[in-house]
């Protein structure tokens, strides 16, 4: 108030016009610092956030974006986190964004073979196996890369759309901020293990056996390096913001947009992440991201992981949406813990709809370790 003030009395020895000019200013800059000006629940969801990742022994990231009003909160929400699957989401906006540019068909035949297999989770590669090769349409692939998360249906739609350069562009294009894109996940996932792509990795166990066999310095350095700068990064804020804009349209045409949604709401990983706590008569839609685990020998106790992450859209029984993005870039904590951590975030949240709704809160759900999510 004392700079509106003293900003108003220099602009009256300046003459009407120039006064008018600077009050303008003046009120524009009070209504910014109003609009910027936290909430009593968002206060509230603020402490919450900061209590529970507080408490978390690791790398913690959390943003939350109410999507209606367009305001967010955070924790660590800034900070680049390896994303993983997460970054499915990107090849999925990339190729239904050529769908609506008339550039790809969703029903286009698609042949999946040997040399198209990747590594880790990819259920397509047992009927490549069985048959010799997968046929269907780049549609399946998409869901199998979306609800499935399947690294081979992944990485072939990848190649259709352009590559890495192509999901880049998109996310340029759409200014949703600080969200990197990989080489793709053979060539990703080898360098954080300290190794060169092979084809023969995509087959049983190979991969695991020859990372095995890494020097531990090898192993630690890459690990450590990946989760420094990890060249797919993202900050939990941009991710959120993304999920957002496409929950209010502004990504994708109406019919791809419902396409998408449909998807994340059809996702069968992680069904204790995010989704284990919803509170009754609420509903997610996400997308989850599984990095790799490193036990050097030279560190006491258990393995850590670099990347154990959910995001998605939570929407209330009253319809309001929320955009949820929880990562983890480093930790040992068991699994267990984990899961009860973004168990609270989503009760945060549920209690956030409660005060800024004026409505009861929903019933807690208990964890799998017993314990109440309530915030």
């Amino acid at each position: 108030m004392l700079m509106a003030a003293s900003l108003a009395l220099t602009a009256c020895g300046e003459g009407a016009d120039d006064a008018s000019v600077y009050q303008q200013r003046i009120e524009k800059a009070v209504a910014q610092a109003k609009q910027d000006a936290q909430t009593d629940e968002e206060r509230r969801l603020d402490n919450a956030l900061y209590e529970i990742g507080s408490l978390f022994d690791g790398y913690l990231g959390i943003a939350i974006v109410d999507v209606e009003r367009g305001r967010t909160v955070h924790f660590g929400g800034n900070q680049l986190f390896p994303q993983q699957s997460v970054s499915k989401l990107w090849v999925t906006l990339a190729a239904l964004e050529q769908v609506d540019a008339g550039k790809l068909s969703l029903d286009e035949p698609v042949l999946v073979g040997y040399s198209d297999l990747t590594l880790f989770h990819q259920p397509i590669r047992n009927i490549v196996l069985a048959r010799g090769a997968y046929t269907g349409d780049f549609g399946d692939l998409m869901r199998r890369a979306i609800t499935a998360s399947d690294n081979t249906a992944n990485d072939r739609l990848l190649r259709r759309i352009g590559g890495p350069e192509a999901v880049r562009k998109t996310i340029v294009r759409n200014r949703l901020g600080a969200i990197r894109f990989g080489p793709g996940e053979r060539a990703m996932q080898s360098a954080i293990a300290g190794l060169e792509w092979r084809q023969d990795y995509a087959l049983e166990r190979r991969f695991y056996e020859v990372r095995d066999k890494v020097p531990d310095e090898v192993r630690a350095t890459a690990f450590n390096s990946y989760v420094a700068k990890p060249v797919d990064g993202a900050t939990p804020i941009a991710i959120a913001g993304a999920l957002a804009r496409l929950a209010r349209g502004e990504l994708l045409e109406p019919a791809t947009t419902r396409i998408f949604l449909d998807l994340l709401r059809d996702v069968k990983s992680g069904p204790n992440r995010l989704k284990g706590g919803v509170p009754p008569g609420w509903t997610i839609g996400h997308k989850t991201g599984t990095g790799q685990e490193y036990d050097s020998p030279s560190r006491a106790g258990a393995a850590e992981q670099a990347g154990f992450n959910d995001v998605g859209l939570l929407t209330a029984p009253d319809g309001a949406r929320y955009a949820v993005a929880v990562m983890i870039g480093r930790t040992a904590v068991p699994v267990p813990e984990r899961m009860d951590m973004m168990h609270r975030v989503v009760a945060a949240v549920a209690r956030y709809h409660s005060d800024a709704k004026g409505e009861p809160l929903p019933d807690p759900i208990a964890s799998e370790n017993g314990l109440s999510n309530a915030p």
